[in-house]
């Protein structure tokens, strides 16, 4: 069956290759400058509208014009950045440590989704590795204790950590 299968998927998948950098814009008749003398008859062509109407440029990638830089997808404000950042009266209670990666990149605020808490509550996450730490919401996610956790595009750039990377980090109750 997938003899079958596997032939026509790749037959269908490839049909419109012909056409692929067409589509893209990187026609061959593109890839040079026009000449430094253009005909008369082609500027009246381009002056008079024609029957079929020419292709519109492909819009441009929704991440590209949204912004795809960190600074981009960060919408904490810089006093919420200082007050995350800021020394914590007293120590809460050492949950553990969890290794996390980054959560969604649009969710906004500080916060830390982790098996380590069974409801919704105020915490502090450090980096061992840079020292730095957050305040955070920490939010509960199922799975065992073990499992790991995802942080926030801004919590993980406030205790310095990757946003590609895995990285370990000691979670904690807010005192």
């Amino acid at each position: 069956m997938t003899r079958i299968i596997l032939p026509l998927f790749i037959a269908a998948a490839t049909a419109g290759c012909s056409n692929l950098s067409e589509r893209l814009g990187m026609d061959a008749s593109q890839s040079e400058p026009a000449p430094a003398t253009a005909s008369v008859d082609a500027k009246a062509e381009v002056a008079t509208p024609s029957a079929a109407a020419p292709a519109t440029p492909p819009a441009a990638s929704p991440i590209a014009t949204a912004g795809s830089s960190a600074e981009a997808l960060d919408t904490t404000t810089a006093a919420e950045r200082e007050a995350a950042t800021r020394a914590p009266a007293s120590a809460g209670a050492t949950l553990g440590s969890t290794v996390v990666s980054l959560g969604s990149a649009t969710e906004p605020g500080l916060w830390l989704k982790t098996p380590l808490v069974d409801a919704e509550q105020p915490g502090r996450v450090t980096n061992p590795a840079t020292g730095k730490s957050a305040a955070v919401t920490l939010i509960p996610l199922e799975g065992p204790a073990t499992a790991g956790s995802r942080m926030s595009l801004p919590a993980l750039r406030l205790i310095g950590a990757s946003l590609t990377d895995l990285t370990t980090v000691e979670v904690s109750t807010e005192g």
